[in-house]
């Protein structure tokens, strides 16, 4: 595990004090089928400064109060709570890690996952459309919690029911900073561009796992299966 860090910001535990509770959080699996490559996953470098800077991560963060707000589910399209805390085999507050997941997406990478009003999947339809949802973007990257006021101005929908739940992973005790990660996966759409947000994160791209492993893309390697 030690290799596979060197050059990543993060920080191990004291020794000497009881572990870190580890935190709620989301992470999605953005994926494309490009032709020839077949298909590839968006990868986002971390900010030297920030938590786990230097390397390439998929998009994703902790789960926030909000994304479990009853309000919150009123604007998804998708699971219930119910369904969704089923799913993860918890009691409740499950479709709160798919918000999160979305939220991120969003934040990270540039891409939406809603439906309009008329069913049909979110993509911006012109370069005024774009800019209003930069600007979203934005805001949310600024500590905002505008995602219910974006939908509910907007008249879309949250497309919780593109995402795939795949695994949960917990952060090693031995790390300061723990996490519990619930992992899903989502086709991204084909009108939207993934991009990092350039402050966060400062580089992005898509790449097969083949190419990601060949070129030994530096990437996190301390959680555990669960």
């Amino acid at each position: 595990m030690n290799q596979q860090m060197k050059g990543i910001n993060h920080q191990l535990a004291d020794p000497n004090e009881p572990p870190e509770e580890p935190r709620p959080a989301a992470t999605v699996l953005l994926v494309r089928d490009k032709e020839p490559e077949g298909l590839e996953v968006f990868l986002i470098e971390r900010a030297s400064k920030t938590n786990f800077g230097g390397a390439f991560v998929f998009p994703g963060g902790k789960v926030d109060l909000e994304d479990g707000s009853e309000e919150m589910e009123k604007i998804c399209k998708g699971p219930t709570d119910g369904e969704a805390s089923f799913t993860l085999g918890i009691e409740k507050g499950g479709l709160a890690y798919w918000v999160a997941c979305i939220r991120e997406c969003y934040e990270e990478a540039g891409i939406l996952l809603a439906y309009r009003k008329d069913g049909k999947l979110f993509n911006p339809d012109n370069s005024r459309e774009k800019n209003l949802y930069i600007k979203y973007r934005n805001r949310l990257n600024e500590g905002e919690s505008i995602l219910e006021e974006m939908n509910l101005k907007e008249d879309i929908l949250l497309a919780t029911d593109r995402l795939a739940y795949l695994s949960h992973w917990i952060t090693p005790k031995v790390e300061k900073r723990r996490y519990t990660t619930r992992f899903f996966v989502a086709q991204a759409p084909a009108g939207q561009i993934a991009l990092h947000d350039g402050t966060e994160s400062i580089n992005s791209l898509w790449i097969s796992p083949q190419k990601a492993i060949k070129k030994q893309i530096k990437t996190i390697g301390i959680t555990s299966v669960v």
